[in-house]
């Protein structure tokens, strides 16, 4: 069974302070959405500049909805558009993915995710699909079992940051 990468334990010590498969959170510094739009650039740069460069932003609807809202000093907003060659939309330079299992933003949630997945996480497929012919159950119809072994889990915590909705 897959292991989400939320369900991995989280602190905010950093990469060689932490234990391996602990995930480092950066406070938002409020429990509601962002105290100000820095805490965005610091979850960029808690990330090692190996895994920057395949970088994304992760987040749900909800939350994606409230970023969409920053601006920077200037009255821009820090969400950019990109219409040209359909690679989607960016935040401070990273593309967005939207994950629906996130959670929304609210106190003590870990809403907003960033980092490279590839390195992050991995899915592993054991066998394929298997199939089970049952011709004596069903008289005279024939049923087909199949299963699927998945699994998944976190393979590098230093490739994924978290940011923790909380006051502190």
């Amino acid at each position: 069974k897959p292991r989400g990468f939320l369900t991995y334990d989280t602190a905010s010590t950093a990469d060689a302070a932490r234990a391996w498969g602990t995930l480092q959170y950066v406070a938002s510094g409020s429990t509601s959405g962002f105290s100000s739009s820095d805490k965005l650039v610091d979850i960029v740069f808690a990330l090692k500049n190996g895994y920057r460069n395949n970088a994304k932003w992760f987040m749900n609807r909800q939350s994606l909805g409230v970023v969409r809202k920053l601006k920077d000093g200037d009255g821009n907003y820090m969400w950019q558009p990109n219409f040209s060659e359909r690679l989607g939309s960016t935040l401070l330079g990273y593309g967005i993915r939207e994950l629906e299992d996130m959670p929304d933003i609210a106190a003590n949630t870990l809403s907003v995710a960033f980092g490279d997945m590839r390195e992050a996480y991995t899915i592993v497929d054991r066998q394929g699909i298997r199939v089970l012919r049952d011709p004596f159950t069903a008289k005279p119809f024939v049923i087909f079992y199949t299963t699927k072994r998945v699994g998944g889990g976190l393979l590098n915590s230093e490739a994924l940051k978290v940011m923790k909705f909380a006051v502190s």
